[in-house]
Parts: C-alpha cells; sequence; structure tokens
C-alpha cells in the first residue's frame, strides 16, 4: 500500500469512527436541577439541600447559599466526605459512594458552590478557602464531626486548605490527583485571567467536549461512562449554564492562586493519602509545565508529613472514575 493509499485508508478509518459515535447535539437541554443523581444500579441517592447563612455572612452575600448534597449511611460511626474536582458535581463519586456505605461509612458527597444543583452565586468568591468553608459549615450543619476528608483535583485543594485553617477539624486526608501543589508565577496566574473567560467553557462543540472529557481525563474509557458526554453536552442549553461557566473562570483564578497551599503543606496534621494516575494529562499543567505528574505529586508528600503517595498505572486525572477498583482498594484501606 502507498503512502496515499495508507493516508485515504486513515482518513476513511476516521470518518467512519467519527460516524459511529453517538451525538447528543439535538438531544432537549437538561437543567443542573434535573440531574439525575443515580448509583451504578440505577437506584435514586437520597438528595437533599442545606442553605449555609454562616458563608453568606463570613463572604458578604446578600442571601444564605443552598448547597446540594446525598448523604448514605446516615448511621456510620465515621464519616467520609467526597469534594469533586472543577467543572464536575456529586456524581463523579457514582462509583466510590454506594461501595463506602456499604463498608459501613456514612457518606456525604456534595455539589460545591457554582457547580450541579447548587446555588452558583456571582457575589461567592470561588478561592479554595471559601470552598473550604462551605464544607466545613455542611459538616456542621450535618453534625459531622472530624470526618475522612477526599478531594479530586480541585476537591483535593479545598481539602488542603480545610486541613491547614481548621487541622483539629477532621480525621484524614485522601487526595485524588490533587491540585494545590503544582507552582504558578505571577505572570501564569495573570495568563490563566487573560485567556480563561466564560467564552471557554460556553463555546466547545460536541466532539471537542467529547475528546476533552476522555484525552484529558481517562486512560481507560468505558461504555458506562458515557453520561459524562451526553450530561455535559446537553447542560449547554441550562437556564443557569452562563452562571456555571462563571464558576469555573472564578474557580480556575482560585486554583491558580495557590501559594497559601503550597507555603502551609507542613501544617497538615491529620494522615494523608495521595492518589495519583501515571496518565494524567492535565497536571502538571500542559500549556506552561513540562515533566511528569509523580514529579509534582511528590511535593505534596515531600511536605506534608507522614504521608504516603501512590501512582497509578494507566489511569488519568480522573482517577476514581478511571480507576475505580485499584482507586477504592487504596483508599479503603488507607482509611480502613
Amino acid at each position: 500500500m502507498t503512502r496515499k493509499h495508507t493516508r485515504a485508508f486513515l482518513v476513511l478509518l476516521t470518518v467512519v469512527a467519527a460516524g459511529c459515535v453517538r451525538s447528543y447535539a439535538r438531544w432537549p437541554a437538561l437543567e443542573f436541577r434535573h440531574l439525575s443523581y443515580v448509583s451504578e444500579k440505577g437506584e435514586r441517592w437520597p438528595h437533599r439541600y442545606v442553605c449555609l447563612d454562616g458563608v453568606a455572612k463570613t463572604y458578604k452575600m446578600h442571601r444564605p447559599v443552598r448547597v446540594s448534597y446525598i448523604e448514605l449511611n446516615p448511621g456510620g460511626k465515621r464519616a467520609v466526605v467526597f469534594i469533586h474536582g472543577l467543572g464536575s458535581y456529586l456524581k463523579f463519586w457514582r462509583y466510590q459512594v454506594d461501595r463506602f456505605a456499604a463498608r459501613g461509612y456514612r457518606v456525604v458527597a456534595l455539589d460545591m458552590v457554582g457547580f450541579g444543583k447548587s446555588d452558583k452565586p456571582a457575589s461567592f468568591p470561588y478561592t479554595m478557602e471559601a470552598m473550604a468553608d462551605v464544607v466545613r459549615e455542611l459538616c456542621q450543619k450535618l453534625g459531622i464531626e472530624r470526618p475522612v476528608l477526599v478531594g479530586h483535583s480541585m476537591g483535593g485543594q479545598t481539602a488542603l486548605s480545610f486541613a491547614i485553617r481548621y487541622p483539629d477539624e477532621l480525621s484524614a486526608l485522601v487526595l485524588a490527583s490533587p491540585a494545590g501543589f503544582e507552582r504558578f508565577s505571577k505572570k501564569e496566574r495573570l495568563w490563566f485571567e487573560k485567556v480563561f473567560t466564560t467564552s471557554l467553557v460556553k463555546d466547545p462543540g460536541e466532539y471537542d467536549i467529547r475528546g476533552a472529557v476522555r484525552y484529558n481525563n481517562f486512560a481507560r474509557w468505558r461504555k458506562d461512562l458515557e453520561w459524562l458526554v451526553e450530561e455535559r453536552v446537553r447542560l449547554r442549553g441550562a437556564r443557569d449554564f452562563e452562571s456555571y461557566a462563571f464558576a469555573n473562570v472564578k474557580s480556575v483564578h482560585g486554583l491558580a492562586d495557590n501559594n497559601f497551599v503550597r507555603d502551609n503543606l507542613h501544617r497538615v496534621k491529620v494522615p494523608t493519602l495521595i492518589v495519583f494516575g501515571k496518565t494524567d494529562r492535565l497536571i502538571p499543567n500542559p500549556f506552561m509545565h513540562g515533566g511528569f505528574t509523580r514529579w509534582v505529586m511528590r511535593h505534596g508528600e515531600q511536605n506534608i508529613r507522614g504521608s504516603r503517595l501512590v501512582g497509578l498505572a494507566r489511569c488519568g486525572h480522573s482517577v476514581q472514575l478511571d480507576c475505580v477498583d485499584e482507586f477504592n482498594a487504596e483508599v479503603l484501606a488507607f482509611i480502613k
């Protein structure tokens, strides 16, 4: 086969493959409040809201902010609180919450302010310290004392801020592909503010979304993860998608301004597990920093006394979704 024929064959394969991919572009728009919060088996989770007046008062908001959460096995003696990452919502712990509840843990997963079914107010600062205060007040409202915090990506940096500022209010920390360890210069933070706009969140087409979800976050894509693409595409038509896009932008600025966390890792007192995927394509930042994910995660291990670092082979950034069994086994063994 000549080079010309080979190229034509590859183009044909690409066209055929693209034609086999399901499209959601013409499906009805999906509102955030209508997101289906169900288990792997299709069972609906007990979903509730709580109003956080303390957070509103601290950050001078006009009214209490309403936060969405689920709680499983409320009678469990030890609480595990799951904190999702940027652009996602509590359903991104779909392959953890039921399994941890079945082990006897009291399980709580929340939609952070600006995401999922929670309020998306422009007046919220979207710093990681403010996010940590959301988690703290939710725990107080639910009567949870000294939980295990499990945070993914942005949720990891949120959990770190919690552990640094309120060291006696948690019992352990699990950081899944956490943000917060990577250093960003002042110029790099200014670049983020200039480049990462609401248009960047709103404008991607369906196949751009599919590529970003699959390539950036996964090394072992499975058919049962298709809901990630479907919901992201259909949510573009949600009434409050503009507010969600704004929350993403402000949260990225908050993530990049991470000197407080980086400079105070030595103040984390609780047992800490750091789990990351060795095929992570988002950490270190692919636009700014070269190198390997392990180099960034080692900074956390070296500066958090007594922490344990675990790298999972052939796992991407969304390690809890990509490598469910390995991730769950490591975390359950750690918190046991």
